[in-house]
């Protein structure tokens, strides 16, 4: 492998955007004179912060890092919903979370819906999927849904593991997420045999589970995923000196919202400072495998000799806390989790530009279509991101005429007590929840405040009003709100009924069964108090 990394790296003349580049956004037929062929791999939960300075120094990414010498790197993007099935529907479908109803994990696409790869399909593209799409509905766990649907029930729960480290005997072994290389081994396998092969240009998903946390061992219905997992090999990777241990605030002073996540994810206990910095170096570690499956996609592109033929992709639907703000995981507006990766190399794209204007993962529709050639439908929520990686872009302002200077991002699944709005633009972070007068919302300077302590929403009470007024008109937040509430009503009471006379066992026995078990009737009874109350979410 290292040899022909050290020839992928000697080939300079591929990072070399062709001369004359456009930066059309509305089809991209002027500017590839040839359609590319287009591979995106997409992971779970990889911090986009990893992917550049100063937390990039805390864990070797060579492939990421040849992604940003050779490519544009979006230094802002962000997920559409943090949590896996809702932002890959935002993704996959190129509109806003509201829009599809994408609610919870169970909650996404029609299986039938029309992605952009059906488009390209239609337009000549040969294509192909591996490894974890996780975009259309039915899927995750039962404790996974109903722990969504009584997200308003006035109890609090344990509803994971609590966070832990597990290293591999074997310091050596270098695949541990043997699903994710196998799928890797397919891509792979396919460019060889297939693409390699094709006249047509062809559009590759490659889909990793990594660095998503490993299932925890514990009795129930479902394992909770709360357990890093890798070898020796992986950590050595990592900079342990580097790692910075998160600031918390004391549990009587986080947010509502915040103290319900912790607590649910199991939290909300003592923690030592080498506990915390292990799960971190873990997840680093495990983030170095996440590039060196993306590295054997690009190393095979370069020795089929269509890396200068093919545009690579590469962003996560999330990111993952790793204890900051007490949690991990993801489910959360703050940096940690909300912040994805987002690169793009190869013909005509500028090499080794960084882009600061916010982004988000609804662009990918478009841009995928734009690359394509095809006219862009006018109802998405995302924007093209080929003005701004093409190589003609010389300013981020001229961006501002084809996206705005903000993205959203919303969340209405488990973990959460209310659904949650973020409003991100260039130097603040507005963050809304439920009806807007019920739980106190939070707004952050990054610029001043990057990790995200200090709430100063009452502090600037007319930045804060002129947010709010912005978010309101891109969406009816309180009636989205309401309509979740509603929803998540009816189909808990659809579930129960399925169940019949079992439901006081099947209930008990999901992932917060160590809780419940204590006092179910107390639970059960809460519930139903749920049931019977007016539509409108409870103040917390």
């Amino acid at each position: 492998m290292l040899v022909l990394w050290m020839s992928v790296v000697a080939a300079t003349a591929l990072a070399a955007p062709d001369p004359g580049a456009g930066g059309q956004r509305r089809g991209a037929a002027g500017v590839w004179p040839v359609a590319p062929n287009v591979v995106l791999v997409a992971s779970d939960s990889f911090d986009g912060r990893l992917t550049f300075y100063p937390e990039s120094q805390v864990v070797k990414l060579p492939f990421i890092n040849f992604m940003k010498a050779h490519g544009t790197s979006f230094l802002n993007a962000y997920t559409n919903s943090p949590i896996c099935c809702p932002s890959r529907a935002a993704m996959w479908s190129g509109l806003f979370t509201h829009l599809t109803e994408s609610w919870n994990n169970f909650k996404g696409l029609d299986p039938n819906y029309t992605t952009w790869m059906d488009i390209m399909q239609k337009h000549g593209y040969r294509t192909q999927k591996f490894g974890k799409l996780d975009y259309t509905s039915g899927h995750h766990s039962i404790s996974n849904r109903v722990e969504a649907w009584t997200r308003d029930v006035a109890f609090l729960l344990r509803q994971e593991g609590r966070p832990m480290v597990n290293l591999i005997p074997k310091k050596t072994k270098v695949r541990i997420m043997e699903e994710d290389w196998k799928n890797t081994d397919r891509a792979v396998n396919w460019l060889r045999k297939e693409a390699s092969n094709y006249t047509q240009p062809f559009v590759l998903y490659l889909g990793l589970n990594l660095p998503h946390p490993y299932p925890s061992p514990s009795s129930g219905e479902n394992f909770g995923s709360s357990t890093f997992h890798t070898s020796l090999y992986w950590l050595k990777k990592v900079s342990y000196d580097a790692i910075k241990i998160p600031k918390w605030l004391p549990l009587s002073e986080m947010h509502p919202v915040d103290y319900y996540s912790s607590y649910t994810k199991n939290c909300t206990g003592k923690f030592t400072e080498k506990e915390i910095k292990n799960i971190r170096a873990f997840y680093y570690a495990m983030c170095a495998e996440t590039d060196a499956m993306l590295g054997e996609i690009i190393l095979a592109l370069h020795q089929l000799d269509l890396l200068q033929k093919t545009i690579v992709i590469y962003t996560s639907d999330h990111g993952e806390l790793a204890m900051e703000h007490r949690q991990f995981y993801k489910m959360s507006m703050y940096e940690a989790s909300a912040h994805v990766p987002l690169l793009i190399m190869g013909p005509r794209i500028k090499a080794n530009l960084q882009v600061s204007n916010v982004v988000s993962l609804v662009d990918i529709y478009p841009t995928m279509l734009d690359i394509a050639g095809v006219p862009l439908p006018q109802n998405l929520s995302g924007y093209s991101l080929l003005p701004l990686s093409s190589e003609t872009f010389k300013n981020e302002h001229e961006f501002r005429n084809l996206h705005p200077p903000w993205i959203l991002s919303e969340f209405h699944g488990c973990n959460v007590n209310a659904s949650t709005y973020m409003l991100r633009t260039n130097q603040w972070k507005y963050i809304a929840y439920s009806d807007g007068t019920s739980v106190l919302p939070q707004l952050f300077d990054l610029s001043s405040d990057p990790d995200e302590l200090t709430n100063i929403a009452t502090k600037f009470p007319e930045i804060t009003y002129s947010l709010d007024q912005k978010l309101r008109s891109i969406i009816n937040y309180p009636k989205v709100s309401a309509s979740v509430h509603q929803y998540n009503k009816e189909q808990f009471l659809k579930w129960r009924r399925s169940v019949g006379q079992n439901y006081s066992n099947v209930i008990g026995n999901l992932r917060w069964h160590q809780d419940w078990l204590k006092k179910p009737r107390k639970y059960e009874s809460a519930i139903d108090q749920w049931l019977n109350t007016h539509s409108n979410p409870k103040k917390i």
